[in-house]
């Protein structure tokens, strides 16, 4: 049972890395691909809704890492608070202006789409390179964190370029496009490639945590894990319809 639940966190984990990473760095890039204001609320609009099904797979690993290693769940987030806090912080910073961009706000909450973006790809960075360290109860040293974020910074960068150039359309998609390669293709395999690097790097992150040795007991797992089974394809299944709709024009990247 303590294997499985292992395997269901790390499923969670990487799917966010991978999902929320790409919305983040589409974020990160809102400067760069819109420069007017009707650019800009295209680009943001591309977020649209599909950053609140992608948060969903983050709710999902938190909630199973808390159910089924409480204990370790407490180190962790008691030992690395000091790289929790910017993280968390830039994640709703981030939401609040995908928020009031849609209640009509303009460069405004562009600012904080941006900004938050960059804060909450950073202290993911940061978070990353904490768990490669020795002790994954402890920040980093300054040099490696600086190291291990920059590339994750690039990282994400890269991979919302990818996602940009299946959600954007005119002008903004044209400058994505520019980046990644003429056509569709060099985003998709831009898409793929940083996808890859993002689950590799997640993987490595999570397999420092002494996860089985502070797993809780059989009652709770028992509880927990067909629980988290049982949500694995709902979440699925809401995910790949969201992504059908958008596809289908349900949700025109154009307009919230």
């Amino acid at each position: 049972m303590e294997t499985l639940a292992v395997a269901l966190l790390g499923f969670f984990f990487v799917g966010y890395v991978v999902l929320g990473g790409a919305d983040l760095g589409l974020g990160m890039l809102l400067p760069c691909l819109g420069r007017t204001e009707e650019e800009r609320h295209r680009t943001v609009s591309a977020i649209w809704p599909l950053f609140l099904v992608h948060e969903v797979w983050l709710v999902a690993a938190a909630g199973l890492f808390i159910g089924a290693f409480p204990t370790l769940e407490g180190e962790v987030f008691s030992g690395l608070l000091v790289v929790f806090v910017p993280l968390i912080a830039g994640w709703m910073i981030r939401d609040a202006g995908l928020w009031w961009r849609a209640a009509g706000m303009g460069p405004a909450a562009d600012w904080l789409v941006c900004g938050g973006s960059w804060l909450a790809a950073g202290g993911w960075g940061w978070l990353i390179a904490s768990l490669l360290n020795d002790s994954a109860t402890e920040p980093t040293a300054l040099g490696l964190g600086a190291l291990t974020t920059l590339f994750v910074l690039l990282l994400f960068l890269a991979h919302g370029l990818g996602f940009a150039t299946l959600r954007l359309t005119g002008t903004p998609l044209a400058r994505a496009q520019r980046l990644t390669g003429r056509g569709g293709r060099g985003g998709r395999h831009s898409l793929l490639l940083t996808s890859l690097v993002s689950a590799t790097l997640a993987v490595l992150a999570g397999a420092r945590l002494p996860l089985t040795e502070h797993a809780a007991g059989d009652t709770a797992l028992r509880l927990i894990v067909p629980l988290s089974l049982a949500a694995l394809p709902l979440l699925l299944a809401a995910h790949l319809w969201l992504w059908r709709l958008v596809r289908r024009g349900g949700f025109r990247p154009s307009a919230l």
